[in-house]
């Protein structure tokens, strides 16, 4: 029988939070080496270039120093070394891979997270703990750094203040409102301005391109029946079914930060009658999820309503568009992995 994951109510231990801070399981072996810039996108070849080089300054670079010039070193009317990386630029760009590869390229300690889970650990172990534990890092890495909530922003904003301060480098990658984005400038302008303090110590690096998630490929599959929903929950060991309805209220009560956990040891997610997304707190909710099961590779099936569609056209033109499209681009692959995976050779007919 398939379980499910409305059953399962996962627990982060204080502990837990700093060593489950590294790179999901998809990014494992991403590298430098393994980027495959788009010919026709220049920035993209810049951009591993920039990564790498801020990689060997993060791997060769003192720590624990203490004051603006011996962070930065030099003097005069000299600019200050960098000792920030901020990657800006669409979905589906490699922005992921990119800072992934910057922090297996640094020797520890180091830390990786997104912004949600940075946010959590603040405030699980409170402010001053985690600027103690953090500042023992080299790097910290953070994926999908959020302008969303201004409380938020800003107390991540305070941390990366103390932590610089305290020697520590700093990569992250962009999640920004896009009326915001022209053509690049919201990323530079408004992350640089939410943490005006640290804007000298930021290098933006703009990639640009289409998402690779969909170069020359069909669109997502089509919705499948119930009963080719259990057949295919029960052919693959480890995988589970919900319906759609009681998952989202089971998201309602866990945070975000939770949701890796919550998936962790799933082959594959089954989703029974899947609908639209009216409330945008549940929307968002979904984004998280998308987010944590494409980081473990992790195929989706649904019945219902098409994934492509899962979010409303006007929330598609609202506010947090950029971060609805991330979520279909990458639903869209999960659905196409499941229906391209076999079913385990003892459940094959």
């Amino acid at each position: 029988m398939p379980a499910d994951l409305t059953g399962r109510w996962p627990e982060l231990e204080a502990d837990e939070l700093i060593t489950a801070l590294v790179p999901p399981p998809r990014f494992d072996a991403v590298r430098f080496s393994t980027y495959l810039p788009n010919p026709q996108e220049p920035s993209q070849a810049a951009a591993v270039a920039a990564c790498s080089t801020f990689a060997e300054r993060v791997g060769t670079g003192r720590r624990k120093r203490s004051g603006w010039r011996a962070l930065f070193g030099g003097g005069g009317a000299a600019a200050p070394q960098q000792t920030g990386l901020y990657l800006d630029g669409g979905f589906g760009v490699g922005k992921t891979h990119l800072l992934a590869s910057v922090w297996h390229a640094v020797p520890g300690p180091k830390s990786y997270g997104t912004f949600v889970e940075l946010t959590h650990l603040v405030g699980a172990l409170g402010f001053a703990e985690a600027v103690r534990r953090l500042s023992e890092h080299r790097l910290l890495a953070i994926d999908e750094f959020e302008l969303d909530d201004p409380g938020d922003t800003m107390l991540v904003t305070r941390l990366l203040r103390e932590l610089t301060e305290a020697g520590v480098y700093v990569a992250a990658t962009s999640n920004t409102l896009p009326d915001k984005l022209g053509e690049g400038r919201f990323a530079a302008e408004d992350f640089l301005r939410e943490i005006q303090s640290l804007s000298a110590r930021f290098g933006v690096v703009r990639v640009d391109g289409p998402d690779y998630r969909h170069r020359g490929l069909p669109d997502a599959p089509a919705p499948v029946t119930e009963d080719e929903l259990a057949t295919s929950a029960r052919a693959h060991p480890g995988s589970t079914v919900d319906d759609f309805d009681a998952l989202c209220a089971h998201l309602s009560a866990l945070h975000p930060s939770r949701y890796g956990r919550l998936v962790d040891g799933v082959s594959m997610v089954h989703l029974r009658g899947v609908r639209p997304a009216r409330d945008q707190t549940v929307a968002l909710r979904l984004v998280a999820l998308a987010d944590r099961l494409y980081d473990r590779a992790i195929p989706v099936l649904a019945s219902g309503t098409p994934l492509s569609e899962l979010f409303p056209e006007e929330m598609l033109h609202g506010g947090y568009r950029k971060k609805y499209l991330r979520a279909v681009s990458r639903l869209t692959a999960l659905s196409r992995d499941a229906v391209g995976r076999d079913p385990e050779p003892s459940e094959r007919g």
